[in-house]
């Protein structure tokens, strides 16, 4: 993971499933840019799924895949079939998040994530420091493999879907 990562202290590094506070998932930092809010200040709903793709494609690299080198080597592609997300709280200008990743189900062509962007608040009290976690929304996302040139759904790769499982 890159040094951000590292220094935030707020990335796992592993695949699984989501426990309390997504502290079991994939995660992956993303600070909240004045591009990213709407005229309220606040995160534009639909950014939360561009946060959510970015956290995905991490996963995937996390577990040795490019996107790019899978469509030029094989000719596949992951495209999104169906989103649906829940917002608790929203994220505000220059608010540090963590995005999890955690693989719901596998299919033959298809994988069904859910994913959370919950906000990172630094405190100290005293002598004691940490950090408080508010989940701000929650994300369904199911992804489908497809052949680049048809767009056809093609089924993921063996190896791949083993990986993918022995990461759970």
């Amino acid at each position: 993971m890159s040094d951000l990562t590292n220094k935030n202290n707020i990335s796992s590094n592993s695949v699984g499933s989501s426990g309390n506070n997504g502290s079991d998932a994939f995660s992956w930092p993303v600070r909240v840019y004045y591009e990213d809010t709407d005229t309220g200040g606040v995160v534009f709903y639909a950014n939360y799924l561009k946060f959510f793709e970015r956290a995905r494609t991490e996963w995937l690299r996390a577990l040795g895949y490019s996107q790019q080198a899978l469509a030029e080597s094989s000719g596949l592609i992951f495209v999104v079939k169906s989103t649906a997300v829940d917002y608790f709280s929203p994220a505000r200008l220059d608010d540090e998040l963590k995005l999890t990743v955690v693989v719901e189900q596998f299919r033959n062509a298809s994988l069904a994530f859910v994913q959370e962007a919950w906000r990172i608040e630094k405190r100290s009290q005293g002598t004691l420091q940490g950090t408080e976690q508010t989940l701000l929304a929650r994300g369904r996302i199911t992804i489908v493999c497809v052949n680049a040139a048809s767009f056809r759904p093609q089924a993921i790769p063996e190896e791949m879907l083993a990986r993918f499982k022995e990461n759970l």
